[in-house]
């Protein structure tokens, strides 16, 4: 009986790892917007188009965080940008939609008008 129950464990124990894996193998990898300010052309515009309304909050309302929002760089190799942001989210999906969004539209308006930059998404690599 015993030699029963400790077959049968061991059965649970290895379907449910598993099952663990395949979940873990169908999770999306995060993705990343990057937005590099080469130069900022109109400073004041800027910061209340952009700085003042892309808060942390903002993002955080649309699944994102900042993972570098900065101005601080020690070149290694030509020239940084002038400011750096990357933001992190669950998925590209949320990226796009996040970026589709009538507020952000606002925001990339501001940005593109005041600033020569660009941004793109990057999909990481699933781990």
């Amino acid at each position: 009986m015993n030699y029963q129950i400790a077959v049968a464990l061991v059965i649970g124990v290895a379907i449910g790892g598993a099952a663990i894996q395949g979940l873990h193998a169908q999770t999306k990898p995060p993705a990343y917007v990057v937005i590099p300010i080469l130069k900022v052309n109109d400073a004041d515009a800027f910061k209340t188009g952009v700085v003042d309304k892309a808060t942390p909050a903002f993002l955080a309302s649309a699944g994102g965080h900042y993972v570098v929002r900065s101005q601080k760089f020690t070149s290694l190799d030509g020239n940084p940008p002038e400011r750096l942001a990357i933001i992190e989210f669950d998925s590209v999906e949320k990226a796009q939609a996040w970026y589709d969004s009538a507020a952000q539209k606002e925001i990339t308006a501001a940005r593109q008008k005041s600033t020569n930059s660009l941004s793109f998404i990057v999909e990481t690599l699933a781990k």
